[in-house]
């Protein structure tokens, strides 16, 4: 009779004892991730992940990216990368975590398209868009792939992804708007698939004020809840484009019913409640507005820390306090809030702190230049141009203020004006450099970070 090793047989009985009270169980782990439970789902995939289950290590990482930490994105990495050899679905979270690297390498974007098209010739979905991304954010790096060419070739074959590809080069390219029609018709085609469409079509209604198309599509999303063939983060998504004055003709009293039904399972929508109240006082007072943001806090979201940090900032339904600001956006910032950034450095810029930080002031904005802020590039040309704690440099200036007109105000094309007339010659050469070096490094911004930014205050 043959006998086998003490470890392969302890890996055998814990198969067989799989489920048992005590041991862990990946199904227990599945299900309380999809309850919100993520201290308990953790807690058994990492049991599981050490005795070296794939699809568990998988899980565990995917909880840690879910943070948007950044030690413990780097922690998700090496955990995607442990499981990546043998599992399909590791190289594509880990070719999706790469191609979403603000500070990417050279390597790492071309580790990242390596991984996907591997993940996808093994039958992974969600690898196309993130390819997609690489190509449109970063030319220079894949100078023999054209992506519109490549995402014509992938919907020709009839790759169900290929159509929401399309829609990330529209809203890339800032065609988004001209092409209304065209979404609506991959977003239907696609929906029974691919939830985020029902983000799409809800933004699409609201932009073209369809509310009969827009209320059968709340019914659909409801139906789907209900059915469990949507998570709540979806339904929250969907409810905050109907808060966003930006899109249109807002539907906020639908939004926050919405929210109010998935957030005793998804934590997140506490804060979603609590920003709908904080930009529509109407629909409840500021008891019930710090209530939500203290469910979101008991949670650890850190887009509670976030609005909390914003409320003391700017005065509103609290009294201002910016020693309370800088402890709430600082926490906020840590856990990967690009917003938190802006005020913590409208913090150190304007010296509400007692003093004008000017250093603590560029990092933090640019750091929210680079993650999206459409207002940080505004400030950081504004800080320059006023030498206000900081030496005058009205190249820089000049370079943030056109960075700046990708989102422009009046006050923001003003600035830029002025500064355009002030630079001499060789100042604008220079310029033009530093303004090339900047876009590189900033590359186009994904789908994964088409959520509308927080907007700042230009013109405080």
């Amino acid at each position: 009779m043959k006998t086998c090793s003490f470890s392969l047989c302890s890996l055998a009985l814990a198969i067989s004892l799989a489920g048992c009270a005590g041991l862990p169980d990946q199904r227990l782990a599945n299900e309380a991730l999809k309850r919100g439970d993520t201290a308990l789902a953790e807690q058994n995939y990492r049991q599981l992940a050490d005795l070296g289950y794939s699809e568990a290590q998988v899980g565990l990482a995917d909880i840690q990216v879910e943070t948007r930490d950044p030690t413990k994105l780097k922690q998700a990495e090496a955990t995607y990368r442990a499981a990546a050899n043998i599992s399909p679905r590791a190289q594509a979270r880990l070719g999706r975590l790469l191609a979403a690297k603000p500070d990417a390498s050279e390597a790492e974007r071309q580790e990242a398209e390596n991984l996907l098209k591997k993940a996808f010739a093994n039958g992974e979905g969600n690898t196309l868009i993130p390819l997609a991304m690489l190509y449109l954010q970063y030319p220079q790096s894949f100078p023999g792939t054209n992506a519109q060419q490549q995402i014509d070739t992938w919907r020709a074959a009839g790759y169900p992804e290929a159509g929401l590809a399309q829609i990330l080069l529209y809203r890339t390219q800032d065609t988004y708007d001209q092409h209304l029609d065209e979404v609506e018709r991959i977003c239907k085609a696609a929906l029974t698939s691919t939830d985020i469409c029902y983000v799409e079509l809800a933004t699409v209604y609201q932009k073209r004020a369809q509310p009969e198309q827009q209320a059968a599509l709340i019914e659909q999303v409801k139906s789907a809840y209900q059915r469990g063939a949507i998570p709540a983060t979806r339904v929250d998504s969907v409810a905050r484009v109907l808060a966003d004055r930006s899109l249109g003709q807002t539907d906020e009293k639908t939004a926050q019913a919405m929210l109010e039904q998935v957030a005793p399972v998804n934590p997140g929508s506490w804060v979603s409640l609590a920003q709908l109240l904080y930009d529509f006082p109407e629909l409840g007072d500021t008891d019930q507005l710090m209530a939500y943001i203290d469910k979101g806090r008991a949670a650890e979201q850190p887009r509670a820390e976030l609005l909390l940090g914003r409320l003391y900032y700017e005065g509103k339904s609290v009294p201002a306090d910016a020693q309370k600001a800088q402890t709430h956006l600082l926490s906020a910032a840590n856990a990967g809030e690009v917003s938190a950034h802006y005020y913590l450095g409208q913090l150190y810029r304007r010296g509400y702190l007692g003093s004008v930080e000017p250093q603590k002031a560029v990092d933090h904005l640019l750091s929210a230049a680079r993650g999206g802020q459409l207002s940080a590039d505004y400030a950081l040309a504004q800080l320059f141009s006023e030498g206000h704690g900081i030496r005058q440099d009205l190249v820089n200036a000049w370079v943030f203020s056109q960075l700046a007109q990708a989102n422009p105000s009046d006050q923001s094309r003003e600035l830029a004006a002025q500064l355009d007339q002030q630079l001499n010659p060789a100042q604008k050469a220079q310029g033009q450099r530093l303004l090339q070096q900047e876009r590189q490094a900033r590359g186009a911004m994904g789908l994964q970070a088409q959520a509308q930014p927080e907007q700042g205050e230009d013109s405080l």
